[in-house]
């Protein structure tokens, strides 16, 4: 068990960061590369850091050619894969690949893939870099960088921390590593590495590049560390900021583009910075285009604590109609027809009103006896919500789902997107999409909120931002 520190005397103890802006560099190192950003996301929520890049749902070769042949910096492929078992997490990933070798075939254009993960390490690690590793390897390394500068995770001395307030917590001392699938017990990355290996890659065998090197040896020290890798290894990377991982990035392009092959597992800080995208500022109501009436609709799935208290203070508001799903009587056969029924009638009549509306589960968690009947449960439960929305005809302004799975399956199930636009964030880390014409509703505004970010007033606060302006 490693205790919490106070965040201020950590970083303070750290070397300075570094001192130039290397954002410049790395763009011109992205375009000298020819290869293309390609992200597989294991839910819809990795899209928090980045802007003007298209996000995908399904990748037929066809979709992928296209993707490679224009010339934005990056795309993403929503795979869900979080949501599935582990061996059906691995198929995907390898389909993904083979779908990406055929298509930069076809164009000419190379390619690099970040498998981007929760940066609270709840996801199938490392079932999925190993199936990418078994199409479209060899790679001399896969890079551990779990960093998410808007939600306060660090990686300082291979520890990985969650920022609480004024102090960093180790991630095995929180919420997340008590998930009933992807729970753990380690915050020192290497012994991660062993743990969700089942000992296979032991902890003495993670490379790991710490902050010092980084802020005193730029990125020339993290390409010369690089360029000792091989074999495929597990390299921990230290970060504690932004300009720390733009340092890092840099490193990684000139190692890569003195021949070396890395495939990388990262938190949604990582794409950003290895396609040079610049972060850009919250999107405010008026650039959306938004309808000038009509109601929202917020969906929340997601159970984690952080969560259930902001969807407290969000019914606490009295601004919306809040309709209650019960989790157990969408779980049970008897029961399950008539709950959707009931939750449906009153969410078209409310939308048919034009009122700003909340559809969500009852908090209690409802577990299985294992990781794989919970999550099952999680996914039953979300399939009820999809069922529910199909008895809205009314448009809503907006449409908001709050947690992975939730996102997910809102967007790819209920709305139909094949691809769309990812405008940028409505608040940090909470990225804000624009649905493609083939989609229920064309055009519609979609914010895919993850379940474990923010304040206890951030749902709130969105909401009021998308609220009509009276």
């Amino acid at each position: 068990m490693t205790a919490r520190v106070a965040k201020a005397a950590l970083l303070a103890s750290l070397p300075p960061e570094w001192a130039e802006d290397l954002m410049p560099a790395i763009r011109n190192a992205v375009a000298a590369s020819r290869r293309k950003v390609v992200v597989l996301d294991d839910d819809p929520t990795g899209t928090q850091t980045v802007h003007g890049v298209p996000v995908l749902t399904e990748w037929p070769v066809e979709a992928l050619r296209a993707e490679l042949a224009d010339e934005l910096q990056a795309f993403f492929i929503l795979t869900n894969s979080r949501s599935l078992p582990p061996p059906a997490a691995g198929a995907l990933n390898r389909a993904v690949a083979r779908n990406l070798l055929a298509a930069s075939k076809q164009t000419g254009r190379g390619f690099v893939v970040v498998s981007r993960s929760d940066s609270t390490l709840r996801g199938h690690f490392p079932a999925e870099t190993d199936a990418l590793g078994e199409v479209l390897g060899p790679f001399d390394g896969v890079l551990l960088a779990p960093f998410f500068e808007a939600g306060g995770r660090h990686t300082i001395a291979d520890i990985h921390y969650l920022a609480e307030g004024d102090w960093l917590t180790p991630v095995a001392e929180t919420q997340f590593a008590r998930d009933a699938t992807f729970g753990y017990r380690n915050s020192n990355l290497r012994a991660w590495v062993e743990e969700k290996s089942n000992g296979r890659i032991r902890a003495d065998a993670v490379v790991s590049i710490p902050i010092e090197a980084l802020r005193r040896g730029g990125p020339a020290r993290v390409c010369e560390s690089l360029m000792r890798l091989g074999g495929g290894c597990v390299c921990v990377v230290n970060v504690a900021s932004g300009r720390d991982l733009l340092v890092f990035v840099l490193g990684l392009l000139q190692a890569e583009a003195m021949g070396k092959r890395f495939l990388y597992r990262t938190g949604a800080s990582f794409a950003a910075a290895r396609a040079g995208i610049a972060p850009r500022p919250p999107l405010e109501r008026a650039e959306l285009n938004l309808p000038v009436s009509g109601g929202g609709l917020v969906m929340v799935g997601s159970y984690v604590p952080t969560s259930s208290g902001q969807l407290r203070q969000l019914l606490a508001s009295g601004g919306t109609v809040n309709v209650e799903v019960n989790a157990r009587a969408v779980l049970s056969k008897d029961s399950l027809k008539a709950e959707i029924a009931r939750a449906g009638e009153a969410l078209r009549a409310a939308l048919g009103d034009g009122r700003d509306t909340v559809l969500y589960t009852t908090r209690e968690v409802v577990s299985g006896s294992d990781a794989l009947e919970s999550l099952s449960i999680c996914r039953r439960v979300s399939e009820g919500l999809i069922e529910i929305l199909e008895h809205v005809a009314a448009r809503p302004r907006y449409l908001l789902a709050k947690g992975g799975i939730t996102s997910s399956d809102v967007a790819t199930k209920a709305l139909r997107v094949r691809r769309a636009m990812v405008l940028g964030q409505i608040l940090p880390g909470v990225p804000l999409w624009r649905l493609g014409q083939e989609s229920r509703w064309p055009g519609l505004i979609y914010v895919s909120f993850p379940g474990n970010l923010g304040g206890p007033d951030a749902l709130l606060e969105t909401v009021r931002k998308l609220a009509v302006n009276k």
